[in-house]
């Protein structure tokens, strides 16, 4: 009788890969009757004749590829694969990013969302702007997590200014992760329809998924990882810069913003604008410019958007008794 060992990657979702109540262990056992095996964590043990046990790793390690890449795994899925020894039949779905939370299918909607797409599989450093609900920030979140599935990083990087507070949080009750969470909560909203409950607090918890404001970048190099800024409108000329500049190794860095909600003072430039202006020309840099045609949200948000913009290119009227 041989024994072998076979180790889940970190980024199986092990309440996926198992089932609920281990119910996709329990079908295995009934499929392969002539082999012994125990899972414990991201650990599982083969036990019985050579041969054997070889097929079914080989098996077990399509099964686990199938379930990253899809985030789901149900027992028709086993049965196609042990039985018929192949994938199941995929449906194709156009600019396809990843499989979400229950199998939910992540694509590029728009052109632009698709051009943030292309782009960044060619740059490192990318602006996305548009208006809000454009989902500009939620498919930046969805290329981060690909490639941190793809094993193309070891971490995503999330931040926002939290210009509402003026980064002084130290009024609000509780401790700093409580402070500051109601100004990333939009990030942690995306991150939650692409990874498990479970998946996404061993993330959250190792490190592997950081989500911070601004202010917490000052000082690091950031290295093998997808770096997001999002609500880059809110940042001064100097915050940008140093964000910019963490840049490190096997990085790509994905700037997103909408000129038109601008928070900070009026006699402070946008240090989104200022980048844009300075960065223009330099290569290794892509900019995608999302519109109200790229919004994803209820219909009535585009009409609303395009509501205030007629109104702002309206030109102002002169008070009675003024000559224009």
């Amino acid at each position: 009788m041989t024994e072998q060992i076979f180790e889940l990657s970190e980024h199986t979702d092990t309440t996926v890969f198992y089932g609920i109540n281990n119910s996709n262990i329990q079908l295995l056992k009934n499929l392969h009757p002539n082999l012994r095996f125990t899972a414990r964590g991201h650990v599982m043990k083969i036990s019985g004749n050579q041969v054997d046990t070889e097929v079914f790793t080989n098996k077990l390690q399509k099964i686990e590829q199938y379930c990253i890449e899809n985030n789901k795994l149900t027992e028709a899925d086993i049965i196609d694969m042990v039985k018929g020894g192949s994938e199941p039949a995929e449906i194709k779905f156009d600019h396809l990013i990843l499989h979400g939370v229950n199998g939910k299918t992540i694509t590029a909607r728009t052109k632009n969302q698709q051009k943030l797409l292309k782009d960044f599989e060619t740059n490192d450093l990318l602006f996305a702007i548009g208006p809000a609900g454009s989902g500009k920030t939620y498919t930046a979140i969805a290329l981060a997590v690909r490639s941190l599935k793809n094993k193309e990083i070891k971490k995503i990087i999330l931040s926002r200014p939290a210009v509402e507070a003026g980064e002084k949080l130290g009024f609000l009750p509780g401790d700093m992760k409580e402070k500051i969470d109601p100004y990333l909560q939009p990030l942690y909203d995306a991150l939650q329809d692409m990874i498990t409950p479970l998946k996404l607090k061993e993330y959250l918890e190792n490190g592997t998924i950081q989500i911070a404001p601004l202010a917490f970048m000052r000082g690091r190099t950031l290295s093998d990882a997808v770096v997001i800024l999002d609500e880059a409108q809110n940042t001064t000329t100097m915050q940008i810069k140093m964000f910019l500049t963490r840049m490190g190794l096997n990085a790509k860095m994905i700037v997103t913003g909408d000129m038109t909600q601008i928070d900070l003072p009026y006699s402070q430039k946008s240090g989104l604008k200022d980048a844009l202006e300075v960065l223009k020309d330099v290569k290794g840099i892509a900019k995608v410019e999302f519109d109200v045609k790229d919004i994803v949200r209820h219909k009535l948000v585009q009409r609303i958007v395009e509501a205030y913009e007629k109104k702002e290119k309206k030109p102002a009227l002169a008070p009675k008794g003024e000559k224009e």
